[in-house]
């Protein structure tokens, strides 16, 4: 059994992780470089080049892509075997993000610094141990909502 989806990186434009996600079993300092690494092959990119890469050529994991989206401030970055689809994983970034922006009402990147207890528990709603759960953006906002009552409710 392999992992589809290896990492889930939120990173800005200068390079300091926002949210980092690792469903594999990496040590810390491993996971720091496949970060720093991912970082400086994408922030190198024009925003007018495909927006997945091959890692071969690199040191990452032999058969592995580099699936991401450059938000205003922000990269969001999925690493994925290298059987996974790009369409598939971009079309999934895109419900992380209006997900995100619907949870905090045009997100930026002090909600996800504040708030990484709730970007967490939604990512959680659509990948669990690598594998993709949810996809429908109005099935994930409902379990954030209703996270939300019972958060407010302990109140």
């Amino acid at each position: 059994f392999c992992e589809m989806i290896k990492s889930i990186i939120i990173i800005n434009s200068h390079g300091k992780p926002r949210l980092v996600k690792f469903y594999g079993d990496e040590s810390v300092s491993e996971r720091q470089r496949i970060v720093n690494e991912i970082y400086s092959l994408i922030s190198r990119r024009t925003d007018y080049v495909c927006n997945f890469l091959e890692s071969s050529g690199t040191s990452l994991e032999k058969d592995t892509k580099v699936v991401y989206r450059h938000y205003a401030t922000l990269y969001f970055i999925f690493w994925v075997d290298g059987s996974e689809s790009e369409l598939g994983i971009l079309d999934l970034i895109q419900v992380l993000v209006e997900t995100l922006d619907r949870s905090f009402e045009n997100v930026c990147e002090l909600d996800l610094i504040f708030n990484s207890d709730k970007v967490h528990y939604i990512i959680d709603e659509m990948v669990m141990g690598g594998m993709v759960l949810e996809t429908s953006m109005s099935e994930i906002c409902r379990t954030v909502g209703e996270m939300n009552k019972l958060e407010q409710a302990k109140k």
